[in-house]
């Protein structure tokens, strides 16, 4: 259907919500149901995509520059530098031509020019004040080609659609974390991937393409995990709608009858002109290469890895994952440990400074296994008003990595190593280590809050049945302040769902996509390769300090005999902290509980309590839920009486 004849069925729904817009459950609205609304020069949707309104116009300079901030906040960074450099030119220019002007026209010329700049491009502004404001209405580029001849955009009515799920994986170590935030510092890997999809013309936004906006309902986009800042992924998973090389279905052609005898409807749509037979589809030989151009357009710490081209139906790439696994990767010593002979003398360490009791580790965390409530592993949000804490872990254990030591030769001297511990022939230090965990679902900062602990368990400074502890939410309803591990050394390994989902691997399709001169794994190879350098280097200038110099000599008699006597806490991070005396879990100062974070939150909002804001927002979704499917079946009914319409025409 054109997108006239929608505008024509959507202007009496829009005219509804005008009416209705003062009402008191009016903000209670979907989302996914308002978008399928024609654009208003008045109607704008929230930030967050969930509350909406229809404000007035903007009717001084302050209301404007506040409009066109929440316009710029959805932009990505590239295209804000981008919008910066294009006002400093035309700015430039205007002061140009200010100081060419003989009678004052000049002057009126650049502050036209710099006001038409400094509109923001791709949004509404057909409003009479911010018209006025902006000296005129923004220009609209239509589909085509520029002056150079570089095609500008695509028309998406001329392209098939189709849903696809996508595998992939980034370094998040220079990222702000997965989902997009526009006051974030540093690039988000949503953002990224927008840029990349955008860039393709896979997806067509409506508006401006510079806006993230994944919560269009048009592209159907769902995402499996969401990453926080600095953590990796080997195995997330989106799904969304994109174009698609398969033809569109032809429109039927009216039959007309000769008297001869009639064949079969389909054996006319089987063949082509000529009488030869039409090719049939082929998702490999004749689909668009979606991993292979992504990964040519996607900065090279993120790669696509696999796609599917046959999701079941009601596919969501969170709600129908059944598994997610994570892995916290860390060394054996976890730092740098002191000589024994430099140890103060009234330092009582359970186990040597440095070192983790792996076993004791091991078996701390085979406890997390099974169903238990997560409350104390856990940060509370209030905003999501919890009260479920509980998860089921499949299995938690504590893993090494085979063939991926970095030899630092004065581990093994005697001075460094645990007291009576023996060296295995052949062994190598440090050694590395990961925590596997598998679960269905898994609260905020649950993994890293989970490591955490088990951290002091392997440096002795708790007991394996802390656990025990935590998970006894009568004898322990409050998390202890402990502070959670660092969040780099954090991968979600693996994305795991049902069997009907089958990925076609980079590669599948064509070897060279894999190995070749511009293939993933020349790609991986090269970020490897700098990391490994980088290892190298450092590990060699390490060693090369560790046997320069000899500390008995002790040529400074005024040198201290031994380290200062503080117990260093490792959690997770290059180094340790030092904590002085550690201070146990029991006589940690404990945070609020989850009842009083949510009922804080709420009266935050002016609602009594978390039960009443928790009974709010149910009404509301109810609301929305209901609107939503108001809207949805007024507009097939209309649709349905222009197709009666356009028949008996």
């Amino acid at each position: 259907m054109s997108r006239s004849c929608l505008k024509v069925l959507g202007r009496p729904l829009l005219q509804q919500y005008k009416k209705t817009s003062s009402s008191p459950n009016f903000l209670a609205t979907s989302s996914s149901a308002l978008v399928q609304l024609p654009a208003s020069p008045h109607f704008q949707q929230s930030r967050c995509g969930v509350h909406s309104r229809l404000d007035p116009p903007p009717s001084n300079f302050w209301t404007i520059r506040k409009m066109e901030r929440s316009v710029y906040r959805r932009w990505t960074k590239d295209a804000l530098v981008g919008r910066i450099e294009e006002l400093e030119q035309q700015l430039k220019a205007a002061q140009q031509v200010s100081n060419g002007g003989k009678d004052g026209g000049g002057a009126t010329d650049a502050t036209s020019a710099v006001t038409a700049a400094a509109r923001p491009q791709g949004e509404d502004m057909t409003s009479p004040e911010t018209a006025a404001f902006y000296g005129g209405l923004p220009e609209r580029k239509a589909p085509g080609k520029d002056k150079k001849g570089k095609k500008t955009s695509i028309d998406p009515s001329k392209y098939a659609t189709r849903y696809v799920a996508f595998k992939f994986a980034y370094l998040g170590k220079e990222y702000g974390g997965f989902e997009y935030q526009g006051s974030a510092a540093l690039p988000t890997i949503e953002e990224e991937l927008w840029k990349a999809f955008v860039t393709s013309c896979l997806i067509v936004p409506k508006g401006n393409p510079d806006e993230v906006r994944w919560e269009d309902p048009a592209l159907e986009y769902s995402k499996c995990g969401r990453t926080d800042r600095g953590v990796s992924a080997f195995g997330q998973v989106i799904a969304l709608r994109v174009r698609s090389n398969r033809p569109l279905p032809k429109q039927p052609q009216p039959q007309q009858h000769d008297g001869s005898e009639e064949g079969h409807p389909d054996d006319a749509a089987t063949q082509e002109e000529g009488g030869t037979p039409k090719k049939e589809w082929n998702d490999f030989e004749d689909e668009i290469r979606y991993c292979r151009i992504l990964n040519r357009l996607l900065p090279k710490d993120i790669r696509m890895l696999a796609w599917c081209p046959s999701t079941p139906a009601n596919f969501s790439a969170r709600h129908s994952c059944t598994e997610r696994q994570y892995r916290y990767f860390f060394t054996q010593p976890a730092f740098a440990p002191i000589p024994t002979s430099l140890n103060h003398p009234e330092s009582k360490e359970p186990i040597k400074d440095g070192w983790l009791d792996i076993d004791r580790m091991r078996e701390a965390a085979k406890k997390y296994q099974g169903l238990h409530d997560f409350r104390n592993f856990c940060k509370i949000d209030g905003s999501k008003q919890l009260t479920n804490f509980t998860r089921r872990m499949f299995e938690s254990d504590i893993v090494e990595v085979k063939d991926s030591a970095t030899a630092m030769p004065f581990l093994t001297q005697s001075d460094f190593r645990p007291a009576g511990a023996a060296l295995e022939p052949g062994s190598v230090h440090p050694k590395v280590y990961y925590f596997h965990v598998r679960g269905s679902a898994f609260l905020w900062h649950q993994i890293r809050c989970m490591i955490a602990v088990l951290f002091t368990v392997a440096q002795g400074l708790e007991e394996p049945s802390v656990i025990d502890t935590l998970f006894d939410v009568e004898k322990t309803p409050r998390r202890p302040n402990y502070v959670m591990a660092d969040e780099v050394p954090l991968v979600l390994w693996d994305c795991v769902f049902p069997d009907s989902l089958e990925w076609v691997y980079l590669g599948d399709e064509s070897p060279t996509d894999k190995h070749s001169t511009h293939g993933l794994m020349q790609d991986l190879w090269q970020i490897w390769r700098s990391r490994k350098m980088d290892e190298l280097l450092a590990g060699q200038l390490h060693n090369l300090v560790a046997d320069q110099g000899d500390f008995s000599l002790r040529r400074d008699s005024r040198a201290p005999r031994h380290v200062t006597l503080s117990t260093r806490q490792f959690e997770g991070s290059d180094g340790a902290r030092p904590v002085g005396k550690y201070l146990p879990m029991a006589k940690k100062k404990m945070n609020s509980s989850p009842e009083e974070v949510n009922d804080k939150t709420a009266q935050k909002k002016g609602y009594a309590n978390g039960a009443e804001y928790r009974a709010a927002l149910a009404e509301k979704r109810e609301a929305a839920i209901a609107k939503a499917a108001a809207v949805a079946s007024e507009l097939e009914t209309q649709i349905d009486e222009l197709d009666k319409a356009i028949a008996t025409a």
